[in-house]
């Protein structure tokens, strides 16, 4: 069994590990102004913008329903249950788009099996290192209170998923700092088209007084005047007519076409995140993208570049750290009975099927049958 990238019993020496130092302390890469905390950076993104929400519940839905296969009925059915509520791989698999990182703890009956997996918030969660750099246990906060969970290369208490960080030994990079331009670009946007609406679209002009001796308005009549235009705004106001007293003129204003270019800027900025998170834009309802012929290509396309990489890495790595209690652990995806890949599947099917050089044996093979 190979975890941390080591064997039990292993005498070889190993290198040194370091953190980088470019991340916070729970993990989570800087980036310019966005907000440095996990906490405010998935407030910003996941629960305050909705092409981030999507993109990252498009992959975790389609994950969680998609058919497991493995080496055991009970670690399928292991894998498979609800701990607290919470569907693991689809928990799991929010937490490695969110933070790039993804805590499982086993949980143990009487006897020390592995009970129940439960997918830990990773900004609650620290790695704790030995003098070579190398996990020697994780730390779990809540507040106050801290629990320790050793790092057993055999039986461990936590199964550490993480994506590839370049400069962190122990941490991986989610896609919050990488779509945190985009997401910052987009919900500008979207604050600057609430307030246009507010404003019928635009300014709607100015009221100027010209006497023409040069004199200006009492503090009196700018009252008045004023509560006579806010008695005038609003949408259920829209089209009354106004009755301007002598000395004022209305002068309309309208913005230019640069400066309402901001629907433009909102529909790059939603494709950036989409591209972030590794969802085809056509499947979150962007306009102006049309690389993928149709809904099936796109979806199509989302399983085969997002989904299955991201689930073949997750279940590898739930398998290998299972595989105390579970010998010979394997997980994986069923694909001939995953939909969205039925047309692939009656190719392959096809072409093998016509392959007369092979024998009955030979194409059961290829199609992975027994």
């Amino acid at each position: 069994m190979k975890l941390f990238g080591r064997k039990a019993g292993r005498g070889e020496a190993r290198p040194a590990l370091s953190g980088s130092g470019a991340v916070t302390r729970s993990g989570v890469p800087v980036t310019g102004g966005w907000p440095r905390s996990y906490e405010a950076q998935v407030r910003e993104a996941y629960l305050g913008n909705a092409v981030a929400q999507r993109a990252v519940r498009l992959v975790t839905e389609a994950l969680a329903g998609a058919p497991v296969t493995g080496s055991d009925p009970e670690l399928i059915a292991l894998v498979a249950a609800r701990s607290a509520g919470q569907s693991l791989l689809a928990t799991a698999a929010a937490h490695l788009l969110l933070h790039g990182n993804a805590y499982i703890q086993i949980l143990r009956d009487a006897e020390g099996g592995a009970a129940e997996l439960y997918a830990l918030r990773p900004e609650r969660v620290s790695v704790e290192t030995d003098a070579g750099g190398w996990p020697a246990a994780y730390r779990y906060r809540v507040g106050e209170r801290v629990v320790r969970l050793a790092a057993d290369p055999v039986r461990p208490h936590v199964i550490h998923l993480k994506t590839f960080h370049p400069l962190d030994d122990h941490y991986g990079a989610g896609c919050l700092g990488a779509a945190a331009a985009a997401v910052a670009t987009h919900n500008a946007a979207a604050r600057w088209g609430t307030a246009l609406l507010d404003n019928a679209a635009r300014p709607s002009g100015a009221l100027v007084y010209d006497p023409g001796d040069g004199s200006a308005l009492s503090a009196t009549q700018y009252d008045r005047l004023k509560a006579e235009l806010d008695a005038f705004s609003g949408a259920g106001n829209a089209g009354r007519p106004m009755l301007l007293e002598g000395g004022l003129k209305w002068q309309a204003l309208s913005l230019s076409p640069a400066e309402l270019d901001f629907a433009g800027t909102k529909a790059a900025a939603a494709r950036e995140i989409a591209l972030a998170f590794g969802v085809p834009p056509m499947l979150l309802g962007l306009p102006g993208d049309s690389t993928h012929a149709n809904y099936r290509e796109a979806n199509r396309a989302l399983w085969r570049m997002t989904v299955l990489p991201l689930a073949t890495e997750m279940l590898t790595g739930i398998a290998q750290g299972l595989a105390g209690w579970f010998e010979g652990a394997m997980l994986g995806i069923d694909l001939d009975r995953v939909p969205v890949l039925a047309e692939d599947r009656e190719r392959q099917w096809r072409a093998v099927g016509a392959a007369d050089f092979l024998s009955e044996e030979e194409k059961r093979q290829l199609l992975g049958l027994a």
